[in-house]
């Protein structure tokens, strides 16, 4: 069998590094996508293997110089979705997941989608004024939700960030937990709070909260409301009963924008109650105007042990 072998120089010591990744991760993950041999010498990548594996890792790695040429780190998720990519002729969305900016947070750190089906939810947030985003834990449903909702809302495209989710968790029930009923429902609302502080200083939440331009609530506060000019973000909606979620979608106002995300494999409803997620996406699948979007396992983007737990119930339950 023909052998080949080609070196690409690194600009830096750094681009080498994140390249490489820690104890040369992910040197060894493209190996395994590739099947060729890569070798770091100081600034130079040596790649090695049949003409075919040393063109396929040559295109891969180069796909990834956004991120090694600054010297920004790589992970394993990075470089599956620059292979699939490549593999699907999908390279000019690669190109625009990799350049496209969707936010800054408050320490200068950009904020991008970290994979294609990330970045075609972020594409339907813009074109449609409901958009549902299903998916397991860790893949970004909320998160880039949340970044969407702070941009269009800094850019006053909104005079409202409303974000809610039903108060039900894992069989507790609200009556069981101290305090008044703010300090009852805080615990249920702790991960969009934690998207906003991604954004904006900690100190001018409280004074924003006041003056209703964001508002953090229970599904339950929604009832009987019209919200006009908002953008509207509904977590957890696995949790939602059917007659709840349709009287939140019946809320969606003039000028407003509304985000339903969940996870319908974690449905925390008692007994045979069915989801008011799982029955809105075989109501509303084909109406024109709506978005549906499916993040899977491997889009999670968080600790990569995540992945692997995600899997591994799925793999349980499925035998």
């Amino acid at each position: 069998m023909n052998s080949a072998s080609k070196t690409i120089h690194l600009p830096s010591n750094e681009s080498a590094l994140a390249l490489a990744g820690v104890r040369e991760e992910n040197l060894k993950i493209l190996s395994q996508q590739t099947g060729a041999q890569l070798v770091l010498r100081g600034q130079e990548l040596l790649i090695s293997g049949t003409p075919f594996q040393v063109d396929s890792t040559c295109e891969l790695v180069l796909s990834l110089k956004p991120f090694w040429q600054g010297g920004k780190r790589i992970s394993k998720v990075d470089i599956r979705t620059a292979s699939n990519a490549l593999d699907s002729g999908r390279f000019e969305e690669l190109q625009a997941l990799h350049e496209q900016v969707l936010a800054r947070t408050r320490r200068g750190e950009e904020i991008h989608a970290k994979t294609i089906p990330q970045w075609q939810y972020i594409q339907a947030i813009r074109t449609h004024d409901l958009t549902f985003c299903i998916g397991p834990a860790g893949t970004g449903k909320t998160f880039l939700a949340a970044v969407m909702a702070v941009q269009a809302l800094l850019n006053e495209e909104y005079e409202r960030l409303i974000l809610t989710r039903p108060a039900v968790e894992a069989g507790e029930k609200l009556g069981f937990l101290p305090g008044d009923l703010q300090q009852k429902v805080d615990p249920f609302l702790r991960p969009l709070y934690d998207a906003l502080y991604e954004f904006i200083d900690a100190e001018k939440i409280p004074n924003l909260m006041e003056r209703g331009v964001i508002e953090v609530a229970p599904l339950a506060y929604m009832r009987g409301r019209t919200l006009s000019r908002a953008f509207v973000i509904v977590d957890e909606a696995q949790n939602t009963t059917p007659a709840q979620m349709k009287m939140l979608l019946t809320r969606l106002g003039f000028r407003s924008r509304m985000v339903v995300t969940g996870d319908i494999t974690q449905t925390d409803l008692p007994g045979n109650q069915p989801s008011g997620l799982v029955v809105a996406q075989k109501i509303l699948q084909s109406v024109p105007g709506i978005a549906f979007c499916y993040l899977s396992k491997t889009d999670v983007v968080r600790h990569p042990l995540i992945e692997r737990i995600v899997a591994a119930y799925e793999n349980y339950e499925t035998h």
